[in-house]
């Protein structure tokens, strides 16, 4: 049977749309015909999200956290998403307050990154995640290096974020930006660069550069789809022995 995947999501709303639709064209595609995920959400208001954090209230945002995640497992969810980079600086206390797994979107790129044999990348997202070492220091539990742009250019990305993308501006000008601090970090040794926020997915893909992308929000989103069928696949693949 499909598992539920919990979904906590509103940081922002524009890259929780993603996850909507990755998750169920993956279902869609894996199982075919009218397929399509089985979703709990918890959509929390980024407004006073972006105020905790710029006052560096990070032990009432996990508690804020850790209670959505809580009323997911109450309505079923069988593990748990958190829909964003920056807030996995949380992500302990999240799983602590409950009794299914939570999936971490570090884990999910981490895994891509080994997957082509990568060991230094460029890391960009808020200057929350750029800036302090929860994210970098989970990476390296992997062997993988992080490296960040400069102080300006990390600004000039968290406006980008706030500013732009959360808010649904995507501007040709802010891509040009992003590939220049990418073309950057790779003269600095970075063989590759992760998208360290869910919202750089809507301004920044594969197609736009010929350097290795690691788009977070699609690869924490595949996580939870891989881990909600691998009973129905597994079901599928006994029950194909059994015909045959």
């Amino acid at each position: 049977m499909m598992k539920t995947i919990g979904l906590i999501g509103g940081m922002s709303w524009e890259s929780t749309t993603l996850y909507y639709q990755i998750i169920n064209r993956a279902v869609a595609e894996r199982l075919g015909g009218l397929n399509s995920a089985r979703i709990v959400l918890a959509s929390v208001n980024f407004a006073e999200i972006a105020a905790m954090q710029r006052a560096g209230q990070w032990a009432e945002m996990a508690g804020l956290l850790a209670d959505n995640a809580r009323k997911l497992e109450h309505a079923g969810a069988d593990c748990i998403l958190i829909g964003t980079n920056t807030m996995h600086k949380v992500a302990p206390q999240v799983q602590s307050a409950i009794g299914v797994p939570l999936l971490h979107i570090a884990d999910a790129a981490a895994s891509a990154i080994r997957a082509q044999g990568l060991r230094k990348v460029g890391l960009l997202g808020t200057r929350f995640t750029m800036e302090q070492p929860f994210y970098a220091e989970h990476l390296a539990q992997f062997g993988i290096e992080a490296i960040t742009p400069d102080e300006a250019l990390r600004n000039e990305v968290h406006r980008i974020i706030f500013e732009e993308l959360c808010q649904g501006k995507m501007l040709d000008y802010s891509r040009h930006v992003l590939l220049r601090i990418a073309d950057i970090l790779a003269e600095q040794g970075a063989e590759g660069l992760i998208l360290g926020c869910t919202e750089l997915p809507l301004l920044l893909q594969q197609n736009h550069t010929t350097f290795p992308l690691f788009d977070t929000t699609a690869l924490h989103a595949l996580a939870a789809v891989d881990f909600a069928l691998q009973e129905t696949r597994t079901n599928q693949a006994t029950a194909e022995l059994q015909e045959a």
